[in-house]
């Protein structure tokens, strides 16, 4: 994972020439290609010039190519790239209304800035009309809200929904692209009259073709790196926070930053599912480790909202402190580890006495054992599993010395709970913004 995001820091002056001049390239090269000029556009859809479907097409599988043969190689870390959100419903229908503008205008926004940009009367009225529809949605978006967000599917991409390796999915869309320019070859010469001849004509066209081919070939023998070994080469940049102990979290902080309304605080238990039965932490969710890593994991913890914090939590650290590895190399932002697990827990917010009670010896040969000992299983049903609330609340009910064999009665309980008024701990946590570089032609 070669470190791309540190030669260029977003807001300085090297950040915007660099993609000024990106922008410069990109629309020189649409320039080039004819792409504003508005009837060279239009007359894809009339099947007499599919160089826009050709020149698009060569872009989309070149890059996927080289981005998936960079993250294969370990040059690139490809979950750190943006991804547009799916808005499914949404996105079909302002598919549809692009494609009745392009038609109807003869520009995509992209092409019709290229046009602008080279003083066309046509591409400058509909670069305005772009921008007054830009308007006119901005103030109307607040009526059709519930439709514009009932499909997202966050980052949804082709390897994740379909479930095969990523190289697979990039041959099928190199096959899937050569098939469309040999059908855009004989089509265009169909509607130009021309006598049609099924064999390609062009060498340096099939030399291309088979090259692609190829490197699809060892995109798929290279395979992708596993979020393991995509921490192998990115732990210099984050294995000191975990020697420092910066990313362990006191409980106590954790606590503080739940009744924090500017944050959205989740707990992430990565313990077996019979300890996260017997005991945790009020809002936490069980994530079993072998799915820490699964592509959709990753889609819902990326497309989270940027005021989230995320807690792991184990019985003590080793589970929790190998799927903090494992996020972090998958580019997730804002991860914290709660520091001592649940053990550390249940000692600054002890249980209630007919709940659990410490325990001196594990149980078994465990590698990570839950040093508290329960009754029975209360899940979240403890004072000691929301502790900010606990002054509001009731301890849970224990037998009353005398109560008959299988009932619970209220017992006699202290007027003062045993918390500290004032946990002591040194706040670790530093929300992270995402920043996301986007473009394209649309």
């Amino acid at each position: 994972m070669a470190p791309y995001d540190n030669l260029i820091h977003p807001g300085t002056l090297l950040y915007f020439v660099t993609f000024l001049l990106i922008g410069m390239g990109f629309g020189a090269v649409l320039e080039m290609s004819g792409f504003g000029d508005s009837r060279k556009l239009a007359a894809q859809f009339y099947f007499k010039d599919l160089t826009v479907l050709k020149v698009m097409f060569t872009a989309i599988i070149v890059a996927a190519v080289l981005i998936f043969l960079a993250t294969g190689f370990r040059l690139l870390n490809y979950d750190r790239i943006w991804v547009n959100p799916t808005y499914l419903n949404s996105e079909i229908l302002g598919g549809l209304i692009m494609g009745v503008g392009f038609i109807v205008g003869g520009f995509c926004p992209g092409t019709s800035l290229v046009a602008a940009a080279t003083l066309k009367v046509d591409g400058i009225f509909f670069v305005l009309g772009g921008l007054s529809g830009v308007w006119a949605f901005g103030e109307t978006v607040g009526g059709f809200e519930d439709f514009y967000n009932n499909s997202f599917y966050g980052r949804l991409t082709l390897p994740d929904w379909l479930g095969i390796p990523a190289g697979v999915v990039v041959l099928l869309v190199v096959l899937m692209a050569l098939m469309m320019f040999y059908g855009a070859e004989l089509a265009e010469a169909y509607f130009a009259g021309k006598v049609l001849d099924w064999r390609p004509s062009s060498l340096a066209k099939v030399a291309a073709a088979t090259a692609i081919l190829a490197a699809c070939g060892v995109l798929i023998g290279v395979g992708q790196p596993t979020p393991m070994a995509k921490w192998d080469r990115l732990k210099g940049a984050w294995e000191n926070k975990l020697e420092t102990r910066d990313v362990y979290v006191h409980p106590g902080e954790v606590l503080e930053l739940k009744k924090n309304r500017t944050l959205y605080v989740r707990v992430l238990d990565v313990r077996p599912e019979s300890d996260y039965n017997l005991f945790h932490v009020a809002g936490a969710r069980r994530l079993d480790p072998k799915d820490v890593a699964a592509p959709a994991t990753r889609t819902e913890l990326l497309s989270a909202p940027d005021n989230t914090v995320f807690f792991l939590i184990s019985n003590g650290e080793t589970a929790s402190t190998s799927a903090w590895k494992e996020l972090k190399a998958m580019g997730i932002l804002n991860v914290y580890i709660i520091e001592g697990g649940v053990n550390k827990w249940l000692e600054v917010f002890p249980p209630e006495p007919c709940v659990a009670e410490r325990v001196k010896e594990t149980r078994g040969n465990e590698a990570e054992p839950l040093l508290y000992a329960f009754r029975y299983a209360v899940g979240s049903d403890s004072r000691a599993a929301h502790p900010d609330s606990i002054r509001t609340q009731p301890w849970k009910a224990c037998p009353s010395p005398g109560a008959a064999t299988g009932t619970l009665a209220e017992a006699s309980l202290p007027s003062e709970l045993p918390y500290p008024a004032n946990l002591t701990f040194t706040r670790k946590v530093k929300l992270q913004r995402k920043v996301a570089v986007k473009g394209g032609c649309g």
